[in-house]
């Protein structure tokens, strides 16, 4: 018999963590409490328990060819954002395309997971679910915990003085229809990507919009320089490359001067003092500037129908509050030795394994809030953590700390869980490392010498997650063609009007700046 393997949900990480369990070898079960696939992608009219919630509007803030599975393009019919309906719908054809559904249980929930009694010696765990009523006991050798963190608001009304607000209020997981805000004044506490999105939305049939932001956040439009998609213009390696290796203060003027090209932060009251995630809207600038949405800062205190902000002295009339505080992470099915959660900071290697367990047969797979997007990184963590678990990995020995606290605030610092604060490691520096872990990694060296036009391609271009198939295991002949017509799959949705005589000159362009800046490519040593 193979290795057993639970995976604990079934969408995006679930689903890659299964495929790669199957390219191993291994024997994956996924449990999956709701009745259907997808996780966060799946909408639903209704709030279920225990599972994340999306709006009708939700669109991918990353492009279709940089979210892309490694060995799995996109069509090339479907948009370059996609809408929910359609990044569910690509997620079920990768579930046929690689025979996944006959490895899920549905409707059912995972109630426990224990260290087996012989833990130290055999790595096993005791996985107790329920399904229909009935609770069952499986051994299983190594456990994937796939299961998100978008499950458990972090509502912080009571954080507040004065919390005697007699209006309606909210999580923005709650949130689904703009219909509630008719008429109304509305207040939206907090600036990620959801809070911007649903003032947005309100700002169109609501009396008033505000958004209160303590800390303010760089705004970016998916449409970006030339209208070519955000992250395949700032995610490529040259880029990586400059980001990792200036100085701190240097690298901070140039994501400074990127961002305010757009238009000037300061002066629509959103300039941050660090630097945090950037927030991915088209339209919020142009609605500042129409007066149907205002800036104001962090919340001092809500009174009975009204607010009073910092650093103002006139209260704020307001009807209803969006709480847009994000998420608390929680794994309600593990022991808290397991995986300890603390001040939002989490003791796990490479942000996977937790750093004090005897043996590494658990991973937590896609925690990580990356600048880019989470589907190659959770296939990436799955494609390293199945190797890990098959035992065949040699070249990372996972740390078996005496103290574990100690040696946890070590890794954290290494490449710490940090939820509130953007993550000081590169999408791709972080994506390499794992790939470099099993021998995925892509040589741009040695690829100049024998496919120069590929090398150039990768090292200039988007870093499109193909590139993690092109050598070592899992490679996939079709890897080295989805990367020279990634730009054809990006263009074939928009240009449906060509007019006579014209012609696509980027990739052109990227051939001769390829040329230009190689040598510098090369002393950087790659």
């Amino acid at each position: 018999l193979g290795m057993r393997v639970a995976v604990v949900g079934a969408g995006v990480s679930g689903l890659t963590a299964t495929k790669c369990c199957l390219d191993e070898g291994l024997e994956p079960t996924c449990f999956e409490q709701s009745q259907d696939l997808g996780g966060l992608w799946r909408y639903t009219e209704h709030i279920e328990a225990g599972r994340p919630s999306l709006y009708p509007s939700v669109i991918s803030n990353t492009s279709k060819e940089m979210s892309a599975f490694s060995d799995f393009p996109f069509p090339e019919h479907f948009p370059v954002f996609l809408p929910n309906a359609l990044l569910l719908d690509y997620l079920r054809r990768y579930a046929e395309r690689f025979s996944l559904r006959e490895h899920i249980k549905f409707g059912t929930t995972v109630v426990s997971i224990h260290k087996h009694p012989d833990f130290a010696t055999t790595g096993q765990w005791n996985v107790v679910t329920e399904a229909g009523g009935k609770q069952t006991l499986d051994v299983f050798d190594a456990v994937m915990v796939c299961s998100g963190n978008f499950s458990e608001p972090s509502l912080p009304l009571q954080c507040f003085p004065g919390t005697r607000f007699q209006g309606q209020y909210f999580h923005s997981r709650q949130y689904k229809h703009p219909d509630v805000f008719q008429g109304k004044r509305v207040l939206v506490v907090g600036m990620g990507n959801s809070g911007v999105d649903i003032a947005v939305e309100a700002s169109r049939v609501a009396a008033k919009v505000t958004i209160s932001t303590t800390r303010g956040a760089w705004l970016l439009s998916r449409v970006f320089e030339h209208g070519y998609p955000w992250d395949m213009i700032l995610n490529t390696r040259l880029m990586s490359l400059i980001k990792t290796n200036l100085p701190g203060p240097l690298s901070w003027w140039l994501i400074n001067y990127k961002v305010n090209q757009w238009f000037n932060h300061e002066n629509y009251g959103l300039q941050p003092e660090k630097r945090y995630l950037p927030v991915l809207n088209d339209d919020l600038p142009s609605y500042i500037l129409t007066g149907r949405i205002t800036i104001k800062p962090g919340v001092k205190e809500f009174k009975d129908n009204s607010v009073l902000f910092h650093n103002c002295s006139e209260e704020e009339p307001i009807d209803i509050v969006v709480f847009c505080t994000g998420y608390i992470v929680s794994f309600p099915f593990l022991e808290e030795s397991i995986v300890r959660v603390e001040n939002k900071h989490a003791s796990l290697y490479k942000y996977v394994f937790p750093t004090h367990l005897q043996k590494p047969t658990l991973a937590v797979l896609g925690l990580i809030k990356p600048f880019g997007a989470i589907m190659p990184v959770a296939e990436m963590q799955a494609r390293w953590v199945s190797r890990v678990f098959k035992g065949r990995e040699t070249n990372v020995s996972l740390p078996v700390p005496q103290n574990a606290a100690q040696t946890g605030q070590v890794l954290s610092l290494q490449f710490g869980l940090t939820f509130d604060e953007v993550l000081k490691t590169e999408w791709l520096v972080y994506l390499d490392t794992l790939a470099s872990f099993i021998g995925a990694k892509p040589s741009v060296l040695g690829l100049l010498c024998t496919d120069p036009r590929l090398a150039l391609t990768i090292f200039f271009g988007p870093c499109s997650p193909y590139q993690y198939r092109l050598e070592g295991p899992g490679r996939w002949e079709g890897a080295r063609q989805a990367i020279l017509t990634q730009w054809d799959r990006v263009l074939k949705p928009t240009r449906t009007r060509v007019p006579a005589g014209s012609s696509s000159s980027f990739p052109s362009l990227l051939t001769v700046v390829g040329l230009l800046l190689l040598l510098a490519a090369v002393i950087f040593g790659f």
